[in-house]
């Protein structure tokens, strides 16, 4: 027998439909009728009949017709919404669907698979679990030590052990010691009573993050998890079920105890849980529909889902990989803008940063030299004023910032969920990767600066009928104006919480959320200088950059048309943005700078791919012809 789960007024409703004929318009009355039901007061309407409404799907939010048979329009246990005519929706939460939730009209579940055994997970794979590309499963060694760990804690409930947190309180309640048959409600009572987090929830993306660096943890085997419980975690990721989990309340001291017990909540069945083919719902309907069951908690269960650091790691993961990768572009952004501005590349030469051998500063300096070499790529550009008699460049286009983040039987209490060293490692990110927005703001001002730049004011015609980018370049400077104050590390602060038991704290889950920030608005900066770098080529035509600039000119104008005459800006941005953020500026520059690497072996050595770096912002140059004014010292 079909059923389905209907959303009326904040209420999620499990409705069967014994006849598959019945129309859409009979399940919104029916829903609408166990409503009221549970309603002293009927929900005030006098009689189902009176109440006007319209359906719509939770996935998707597609309006349903009314007169169409429920066979036909929709799927077993698929979610649905009855909005009543009338009724005021608040613009903050859309029940059905969590924010930016239209990416997930592609979902399709993954087929390929990522093992874990707790010690393997790179950020890069953790990023793409996130991403929804693979589902997950232990290796044979992790489950055998996940099962190991289990029977110490079996065994410490038989014996009757007095151990924190398994036969204790929690915190300052860990001298009260907790009766047998009274340990698995304590587990659920502290998953309850510590999810008070606020605000708004975590995206899918970083919930199934969040879910999957647990989950790696997990399978370490020195939590005391059961396998059996840790697999249902496991069942739940696979099929994307990711509980509500504001994203605000950690101090980042005992682990991320506020989100992480929002993602074990849910888990249990309370709470709220989002998935692709529900949207928002009551958590046990949402596993239910999935054919999943509730976690039903052991001993220490609830203890091992909480206690750590991984709201702060996940985010802070999310943040490298898209730091690298903003560094990355910025270099060949920065070549761009060199390239429109007729700089030189004399102060870029090999020999020039031999005497600073900072891996980071050379291998930068080596992707513009690959980029501008005029021996590899010819640039009309570059030829046009390689007579010019200006000596050097200002130091936003020849000292850009370089930057290189280069078995026992028993349980012990320890510190190990403790948050500082992500927290401080998030805060220097954050900070480091604020220059490439610093600088590229000012390599704005050039572009749009006549006396700087020798091009139009504001990179547009017609000026003063026409502003071009007058107020382009002031977002990037309220950006980077914004990030100043985000870079205050938020690991020097500390508030002593429970009762003094936790009486320093590292705030790590701000680190990670305001690094993010930071990055978020690095790359809106770029985005901006990308943009006005190719509407500078514009001014020059019909002079011809590098091969591999004009490769990223012609990716840009593939989404956004040369700036003719003032129009709505901000999509514009949106879309250059988007080809930084799907790294589409990286891709199209790589093979040239790849290819000028294999003819340049003894050159250059590349940084490790796999280290922690931030590949730094500088804009380097010139192991071919002088590329125009002399260098001066």
């Amino acid at each position: 027998m079909p059923r389905y789960t209907v959303h009326v007024r904040g209420e999620w409703l499990a409705v069967p439909c014994l006849n598959c004929t019945n129309t859409v318009g009979w399940l919104g009355k029916e829903a609408v009728r166990r409503y009221m039901k549970n309603k002293p007061d009927n929900g005030g309407f006098a009689s189902v009949e009176e109440v006007k409404f319209y359906i719509r799907r939770c996935k998707g939010l597609g309006l349903l017709d009314l007169d169409d048979t429920v066979e036909d329009a929709l799927e077993d246990n698929e979610f649905v919404e009855v909005v009543i005519e009338g009724d005021i929706m608040s613009p903050d939460f859309i029940p059905s669907q969590p924010e930016g939730v239209h990416l997930y009209s592609k979902y399709r579940e993954p087929e390929q698979y990522i093992s874990l055994d707790g010690n393997s997970l790179t950020t890069t794979d953790l990023v793409n679990l996130g991403k929804g590309l693979y589902k997950i499963k232990l290796t044979p060694e992790a489950e055998a030590k996940v099962k190991q760990s289990r029977e110490v804690i079996e065994s410490i409930v038989k014996e009757q052990t007095v151990v924190y947190g398994i036969t204790t309180g929690f915190g300052k309640f860990a001298r009260t010691v907790i009766p047998n048959s009274k340990l698995r409600e304590l587990q659920v009572n502290l998953v309850r009573s510590h999810s008070a987090g606020v605000g708004k929830p975590l995206s899918p993306e970083r919930s199934r993050m969040l879910l999957a660096l647990r989950i790696n943890v997990l399978a370490k085997g020195y939590s005391g998890i059961s396998l059996e419980t840790l697999q249902q975690v496991i069942e739940a990721f696979n099929a994307s079920c990711l509980p509500y989990i504001p994203e605000k309340g950690t101090v980042g001291a005992s682990g991320d105890l506020a989100p992480l017990s929002h993602l074990a909540l849910g888990l249990i069945g309370e709470g709220k849980m989002w998935s692709p083919k529900s949207g928002w719902a009551d958590a046990k309907y949402v596993l239910e529909a999935h054919g999943l069951r509730p976690i039903t908690l052991k001993p220490k269960e609830g203890l091992a889902l909480i206690n750590g650091t991984q709201m702060i790691t996940s985010l802070g993961c999310e943040a490298v990989e898209r730091a690298n990768a903003i560094a990355r572009q910025a270099d060949i952004i920065a070549a761009l803008t060199l390239e429109v501005l007729k700089g030189t590349t004399r102060a870029f030469d090999t020999d020039i940063h031999a005497v600073r051998p900072h891996r980071g500063q050379a291998e930068v300096a080596f992707r513009f030299r690959s980029l501008l070499d005029s021996d590899h790529h010819p640039s009309e550009i570059a030829e046009s004023h390689r007579f010019c008699d200006r000596v050097q460049d200002a130091y936003t286009m020849r000292c850009c910032p370089q930057m290189v983040f280069a078995e026992r039987a028993e349980t012990i209490s320890g510190g190990n969920f403790h948050g500082e060293y992500p927290a401080k490692a998030l805060d220097y990110l954050a900070i480091g990767v604020h220059e490439l927005a610093a600088i590229s703001e000012r390599r704005i001002e050039r572009l749009c600066n006549p006396s700087l730049s020798e091009l139009p004011a504001f990179l547009v015609t017609e000026g003063g009928l026409n502003s071009g980018f007058m107020i382009a370049h002031c977002t990037a400077a309220a950006l980077v104006s914004e990030n100043k104050a985000l870079c205050h590390p938020s690991s020097v602060d500390s508030l002593s919480t429970s009762a003094a038991t936790e009486d320093h704290v590292s705030m790590g889950g701000w680190a990670a959320r305001k690094a993010l920030r930071v990055i978020e608005h690095v790359e809106q900066v770029l985005a901006i200088e990308l943009l006005a770098a190719c509407q500078g080529i514009e001014f020059l035509r019909p002079l011809r950059t590098t091969t591999p600039l004009e490769k990223v000119y012609d990716l840009v104008r593939s989404v956004v048309r040369p700036w003719m005459k003032d129009r709505f800006m901000a999509p514009d941005i949106e879309a250059a943005h988007r080809l930084l953020v799907e790294q589409k500026v990286w891709e199209v520059a790589k093979p040239y700078i790849e290819k000028y690497r294999r003819e340049h072996i003894p050159e250059s050595r590349p940084i490790s791919p796999t280290a922690f770096s931030l590949g730094s912002l500088e804009v380097n140059t010139g192991a071919g012809h002088d590329r125009g004014h002399q260098d001066g010292l």
